[in-house]
């Protein structure tokens, strides 16, 4: 696994503090994780505790690029078990899952609102806005302390644009669509593929575009100082030597 901060870092998105945040159990945890997942170079994203296999701890973390590979999830698993062990923030038996925040991931934190501008959401407010707490539309991006907001569920005389006060959030998750699981598999596979670059495993040229490769190298060149060698005075040239009308050690 590679150092998920390598090349150039934005230490200001490693240590960028989040919107939203846990109550109870999960606060306690979440005081306990995040200092060791900064300290390896990723971002908690939200922590939840659930009732499922017993209990389960589920800390979702991502590197400061929105990106994470499996390999970071075993690295940060192996790091953070024995720290929870000591610490103790759960007071009875648990089963600890690492996972990336997902395709249609929570937002809780304002660059998350920046990355995603011009994708669908959800937002639930903890303060209502206009009489509302609940809210559908497209990220028209962020300005000052404000999410702006392209509404698509509008009722009558309602305003399709909305500013929505960011630390009044309480919840705000991507919404599942074509677009959003196409930047998503081209942001998994450019993670791969810098994964590989830093370990020196990048894959040769596929086969065809080594035989294109080898096939313009093999085409003749045909500069000035290699012209081809059968145009019509080349062949009067070499008739004229048959006949013995010319000497062939003569230059031109």
């Amino acid at each position: 696994m590679t150092d998920p901060t390598s090349g150039s870092v934005d230490s200001d998105l490693l240590a960028e503090p989040r919107l939203v945040v846990e109550p109870g159990m999960a606060a306690r945890v979440s005081a306990v994780a995040a200092p060791v997942l900064q300290g390896m170079g990723y971002r908690l994203v939200r922590i939840k505790i659930s009732g499922e296999a017993g209990c389960t701890v589920q800390i979702m973390a991502e590197r400061p690029d929105g990106s994470m590979l499996i390999d970071d999830c075993e690295a940060i698993s192996r790091a953070l078990s024995p720290v929870l062990d000591i610490a103790d923030p759960i007071d009875r038996a648990y089963r600890l899952e690492i996972s990336s925040p997902g395709i249609d991931r929570p937002l809780v934190r304002r660059s998350d609102f920046e990355r995603y501008t011009g994708h669908l959401v959800k937002i639930e407010m903890a303060v209502a806005h206009q009489g509302r707490k609940r809210f559908r539309g497209t990220l028209e991006g962020v300005e000052g302390d404000g999410v702006h907001l392209h509404r698509d569920d509008t009722r009558a005389e309602e305003a399709a644009d909305v500013v929505l006060v960011m630390e009044d959030i309480a919840e705000a998750r991507l919404v599942l669509t074509d677009e959003l699981v196409a930047e998503s598999m081209r942001r998994g596979k450019a993670a791969e593929r810098e994964l590989k670059r830093n370990l020196g495993l990048a894959p040769p040229p596929p086969p065809h575009a080594s035989k294109n490769d080898r096939a313009r190298n093999s085409k003749p060149n045909f500069g000035k100082n290699n012209a081809p060698k059968n145009t019509k005075q080349h062949r009067l040239a070499a008739e004229r030597l048959r006949r013995g009308e010319i000497d062939p050690t003569e230059g031109g």
